[in-house]
C-alpha cells in the first residue's frame, strides 16, 4: 500500500500492480494497437548522433527539481493561507473558516487523488483549503490548549518536528538503509487499516459525548492519546518513505513532467497529516 495520490495514479503505481493490470486485460481479449515508426535517413541519424544529449527537463520528463519546485509552491501556499487565517481573519471565524477549509480540503483531496491527470488548480485549491484548515486548528490549540490552558509554541515545534523527521526519512531512503519491499508495504496496509477503523471508533465515541467532552476524543487522551500519536507519527514517516520511492519509480521510468503536480500533491498531503499528529502529540505531552 501507498499514498492513495500515487497508488491511483498508472505513471506511479508499482510495476507488480501494472503487470496484473495487463494480464487482466489481455485475460478480457484487449488488444494495443502499436504504430511503427517511419524509418530515418542517413543525414537524419547523422544529425541526431552530433546532436547534444537531451536532458529530461528538453524532453518533457519528470525531475526531482521539477517536485522540489511544485513541492515548495505548495507548501508556500498552505503557509501564506494559514498566516491570514490566523493573523487576518477575525477571531471568531477563524474556527468555522478553519472548519470548512477542512471539509473542502477532504472533498478537494479525494478528486485529486482520483483524476487520471493532474489538474494544477484543483491541487493549488487544495492547499489553499487545508492552509485555512492548519491555519485555524493551530491558532486554536496553541491560544486554547487542550484544557483550556494556552500552549505557547506548541505550533512552531510541531513544525520543527515534522521537519526534522521528513528530512531523517529523506536521508534514510536516499542511503539505502530503509526500503520499500512487499513486506513493508503489507506491513504499512495492516497497520492504516488498523488506525483507521481506531479513528473512526473514536469519532463515533466523540460524536456520542463518550468518555465527556475531550478535544480529540476519549481514545487520544491521556497515555493511550500519547501512545497513539507515536504511532500515528511512524506511519506518517513509513508513508513518506513510500512517497520518495514512487517518486523515484517515476522519475526512473521517465514519466511526463506535469506529473510533477501529482508528486507534489502527494507529499504535501502526508506531510500535513504528519504535522496534524505532531501538533496533536506534542500539545498532549504538555498538557500532561
Amino acid at each position: 500500500m501507498s499514498n492513495p495520490v500515487f497508488d491511483n495514479s498508472a505513471v506511479f503505481r508499482d510495476p507488480r500492480a501494472r503487470k496484473q493490470n495487463q494480464r487482466a486485460s489481455a485475460r478480457g481479449g484487449v488488444i494495443q494497437d502499436t504504430v511503427t515508426p517511419a524509418p530515418l535517413d542517413a543525414a537524419a541519424l547523422n544529425r541526431m548522433y552530433q546532436a547534444p544529449s537531451a536532458t529530461t527537463a528538453q524532453t518533457g520528463r519528470l525531475t526531482y527539481d521539477d517536485v522540489i519546485m511544485k513541492t515548495g509552491g505548495l507548501l508556500t501556499v498552505v503557509v501564506l493561507m494559514a498566516a491570514v487565517t490566523w493573523f487576518v481573519v477575525p477571531e471568531t471565524s477563524r474556527m468555522p473558516l478553519a472548519i470548512g477549509g477542512a471539509l473542502l480540503g477532504f472533498v478537494l483531496g479525494m478528486v485529486n487523488s482520483f483524476k487520471k491527470s493532474p489538474s494544477p488548480a484543483l491541487i493549488v485549491a487544495y492547499a489553499v483549503a487545508e492552509g485555512a484548515f492548519l491555519g485555524g486548528i493551530s491558532w486554536f490549540i496553541e491560544t486554547n490548549g487542550i484544557k483550556g490552558v494556552a500552549l505557547q509554541g506548541v505550533v512552531m515545534q510541531a513544525v520543527l518536528a515534522t521537519m526534522a523527521t521528513f528530512a531523517a526519512c529523506l536521508v534514510l531512503f536516499r542511503s539505502g538503509r530503509v526500503r520499500v519491499t512487499p513486506k513493508f508495504t503489507r506491513w504499512l496496509l495492516i497497520a492504516m487499516v488498523g488506525y483507521l477503523v481506531f479513528t473512526v471508533a473514536n469519532l463515533a465515541l466523540s460524536f456520542f459525548n463518550v468518555g465527556g467532552n475531550d478535544a480529540f476524543g476519549p481514545l487520544r487522551s491521556g497515555g493511550l492519546g500519547v501512545a497513539v500519536g507515536l504511532f500515528a507519527v511512524g506511519l506518517a514517516a513509513a508513508m513518506l518513505i513510500v512517497d520518495f520511492d514512487s517518486i523515484k519509480r517515476g522519475v526512473d521510468q521517465g514519466v511526463p513532467a506535469t506529473f510533477a503536480w501529482t508528486a507534489a500533491f502527494g507529499l504535501v498531503v502526508t506531510l500535513v497529516w504528519m504535522y496534524l499528529e505532531f501538533l496533536r502529540l506534542i500539545a498532549l505531552l504538555r498538557s500532561n
